[in-house]
């Protein structure tokens, strides 16, 4: 990767997440110096974009393929890391993406913490599944979404449309059981219930004696 450096506020008053992990746990001051380390952050917060009131330092660079990126690191709470990948105008490479999950996740692993979320996610893992109690999304208690096709409707639930099976079976199984699935467009779970068909397996057969 590239590490040339340029200024936040040199590259763009807007920024758009390529990239989000969110995780949970306590880090020591060492572990947070060695976060900035790993991450060659400026120990600044970001001033622009999503979730500035939250970021505790960052690092404005320009990648091999001369994408100029925002890596963030932000604190949520008490014990909420996020990292970001930001980009201001043209949206990074699907190579790049995949090297910051790799580098999110491996930071995450050494430094013990616990994965929440990555968004968009690539794996099972990294899907949020709510836990009973938990805030749903606005649409969840009254149907407000405007598309009756499936295809359409996967970035409205923050999953890109070649996003692997798994990961989608997921977050349309979680969304059926919202109360305002039963008022979704009757088009609309067809789809999904054909979806999730052609997920499940076939049922066993008893082998004929």
């Amino acid at each position: 990767m590239n590490s040339n450096i340029s200024t936040l506020e040199g590259i763009c008053p807007m920024l758009w997440p390529a990239l989000r992990a969110l995780s949970h746990g306590e880090l020591s001051p060492d572990q947070q110096q060695w976060l900035h380390q790993s991450f060659r952050l400026t120990p600044a917060p970001r001033t622009e974009g999503p979730g500035a009131a939250e970021s505790i330092a960052h690092r404005a660079f320009t990648d091999d393929a001369g994408t100029r990126l925002v890596l963030d690191v932000a604190r949520v709470g008490a014990s909420g890391w996020v990292f970001t990948l930001f980009y201001p105008a043209e949206r990074p490479t699907v190579d790049t993406v995949e090297e910051h999950r790799a580098l999110f996740r491996e930071a995450i692993d050494q430094l013990g913490l616990t994965l929440v979320e990555i968004t968009p996610a690539a794996t099972a893992d990294e899907v949020l599944v709510p836990s009973a109690g938990s805030a749903e999304p606005a649409f969840a208690a009254n149907w407000s979404l405007p598309h009756v096709d499936l295809e359409r409707l996967w970035p409205h639930l923050g999953v890109r449309k070649d996003a692997p099976r798994e990961v989608r079976e997921i977050v349309l199984r979680e969304l059926m059981k919202t109360p305002a699935w039963s008022a979704a467009p009757t088009d609309l779970q067809l789809q999904a219930q054909h979806f999730l068909r052609e997920t499940t397996p076939p049922p066993q057969t008893e082998p004929q004696g």
